[in-house]
């Protein structure tokens, strides 16, 4: 997020240990300090097996604090880019989701995300907020990070294919959302489009086939493995019990976004190679 808006405006980056976002006091001091015009919360608790158990933080990063911040940015006139999640939703439909859709969480997880999407918008603050779904980076812990340690360990990977969604690279949602900030610095933001919006590559896949991609381009690259894509098992859900419900169908229409802004969206698989490659 940094490297993407540093050509657009001045960014300050605090990070967990500067400013912990479910210190309410803390949260509004250091946004009344810095005073800018744009604020982007790419903070959450994002961990969705542990927060079936640890509620209240869950609750204090993903809901409580972006009501405050949306209360803070309405004070200072400033607008604010808040990222949601594909687990607002239950994964029964059959097609992808659109922002019209009805939300049901199953969760902890996206029931605190979902409220953090109301608490927002009720904070009377022009914000955009952006849905994505599979996030994976370079940084941090990820599915792809997860599937490359497993596959130097073992001979035999077992991975459920029964999950649909879209892997989204970080890097996506940064340049992005640096684009639609320039944009408003350019326009104005009085009559900009502000609302709800998805945000993920194009194409479809299952955790199955993720995998698989994962593993190939990987061996591709150069990389010593013990797992081949061949050797990863194709599971049902019902067979990787986990404390969280997924949502079968993690998909989302992005035509919204696209129709609004003119994006072209890239194919999912030309991030996670990027990552890959960084990686590798």
């Amino acid at each position: 997020m940094q490297r993407s808006l540093a050509p657009v405006a001045e960014a300050v980056a605090v990070d967990h240990a500067q400013c912990d976002v479910s210190d309410e006091t803390a949260l509004r001091a250091l946004i009344r300090s810095v005073r800018a015009d744009v604020i982007v919360n790419a903070a959450g608790y994002t961990d969705v097996d542990r927060a079936e158990s640890d509620i209240a933080t869950a609750e204090a990063v993903n809901a409580r604090a972006a009501g405050v911040i949306g209360q803070e940015a309405a004070r200072l006139g400033a607008w604010v880019v808040h990222y949601s999640t594909d687990y607002v939703f239950d994964g029964t439909n059959s097609r992808p989701y659109t922002e019209e859709d009805a939300t049901n969480p199953q969760g902890v997880y996206g029931r605190t995300k979902r409220d953090g999407e109301l608490a927002l918008q009720a904070s009377g603050a022009r914000h955009l907020i952006l849905r994505t779904s599979w996030v994976a980076g370079s940084h941090g812990s990820n599915f792809v990070k997860t599937v490359l340690r497993l596959a130097t360990e073992r001979d035999r990977l077992r991975v459920v294919a029964d999950q649909f969604g879209v892997p989204t690279a970080a890097a996506l949602l940064a340049d992005t959302t640096a684009q639609l900030v320039r944009q408003v610095r350019r326009e104005g933001a009085a009559d900009f489009p502000f609302g709800l919006y998805h945000l993920v590559p194009a194409g479809e896949t299952t955790w199955h086939a993720y995998a698989c991609f994962v593993v190939s381009e990987a061996l591709r690259s150069g990389r010593r493995l013990r797992t081949r894509p061949e050797n990863i098992i194709a599971i049902a859900t019902a067979e990787y019990p986990t404390a969280a419900r997924r949502p079968a169908n993690s998909r989302l229409d992005t035509s919204r976004l696209r129709r609004t802004f003119g994006l072209e969206l890239p194919p999912w698989q030309s991030g996670i190679r990027h990552i890959l490659q960084q990686i590798v």
